[in-house]
C-alpha cells in the first residue's frame, strides 16, 4: 500500500471500528438499575494490640476469605449512583502472633460487610465505564468459634462502622450483560472479648477484590 493511500485508510478504519464500538455500546443512564454478582476475596491489612492475660508481645492476626459476592446500584444521574454492596458470609482464621506465634489458630468467626457508596461513572455511554466511590461500611461479627489455646472460651467480636471506598470499571459482553471488576478498602476495626472481658484490639481493614459479571435494567 502506498502512503497516501494509507493515511487515507488507516484512519478511515480507525474511525469505523471506533463508531462500530461505540453503536454497540450498553449505555447506562439516569434511572437505570445495575446487579453486579460475583466472587469476592478479602485480605486483611491487619494489625492488634497487646492480648490481654498472654506475655508481651502477643498479638493477633486474621487470615483471608473467599465469599459470593452482590451489588446493586441504582443511576441517580447519568454518572453519579448509590450502590450497595452485600455478600455471602465470609469466613476468617484468627491466629496467634508475636510472643503466641506458637499458638497458631485460636479462634474462627464469620462476618458481613454491607457498604453503602456513592459512584461517580466515567463515560456511562460506552462499552468501558470505569468508575470510584466512597461511602460507609458497617460490618458484624458472628458465628465466632474459640480453638487451640482459646478453647472452651468464648469469644466475641464487636461490630464495626468505618469508611469504605471503592473503583472498579465494567466492560460489556454484549448488549445485555457486562464483565466487572473492583476494589475496595474498608476501615474495620473491633475489639474482642474472652468470656466478657476485653482481650485485644484489631483492626482489620481489608483489601477487597472482586470480579463478576452485571446486568442493567
Amino acid at each position: 500500500m502506498h502512503k497516501h493511500q494509507s493515511r487515507i485508510v488507516l484512519p478511515a478504519l480507525f474511525s469505523a471500528t471506533v463508531a462500530l464500538f461505540c453503536s454497540n455500546a450498553s449505555a447506562v443512564d439516569q434511572g437505570d438499575w445495575l446487579v453486579r454478582a460475583g466472587v469476592g476475596y478479602v485480605s486483611p491489612d491487619d494489625s492488634s494490640g497487646q492480648v490481654a492475660g498472654f506475655p508481651d508481645g502477643s498479638e493477633v492476626s486474621v487470615d483471608s476469605a473467599t465469599s459470593l459476592q452482590l451489588t446493586i446500584a441504582y443511576m441517580m444521574t447519568p454518572n453519579i449512583n448509590i450502590e450497595l454492596l452485600g455478600a455471602l458470609p465470609f469466613k476468617h482464621d484468627i491466629n496467634g502472633e508475636g510472643a503466641i506465634s506458637g499458638a497458631g489458630k485460636i479462634a474462627e468467626t464469620e462476618q458481613l460487610p454491607p457498604s453503602l457508596v456513592i459512584n461517580y461513572m466515567f463515560n456511562p455511554q460506552t462499552n468501558i465505564r470505569p468508575y470510584v466511590g466512597a461511602g460507609l461500611n458497617y460490618t458484624t461479627f458472628f458465628n465466632t468459634d474459640t480453638t487451640g489455646a482459646l478453647a472452651g472460651t468464648d469469644m466475641d467480636l464487636e461490630d464495626s462502622w468505618g469508611v469504605a471506598v471503592d473503583a472498579g470499571v465494567d466492560v460489556d459482553i454484549n448488549k445485555d450483560w457486562f464483565f466487572n471488576a473492583s476494589v475496595w478498602y474498608m476501615d474495620i476495626s473491633t475489639t474482642a472479648s474472652v468470656d466478657g472481658v476485653d482481650v485485644v484490639d484489631v483492626d482489620i481493614n481489608p483489601w477487597a477484590l472482586a470480579i463478576g459479571i452485571g446486568t442493567h435494567f
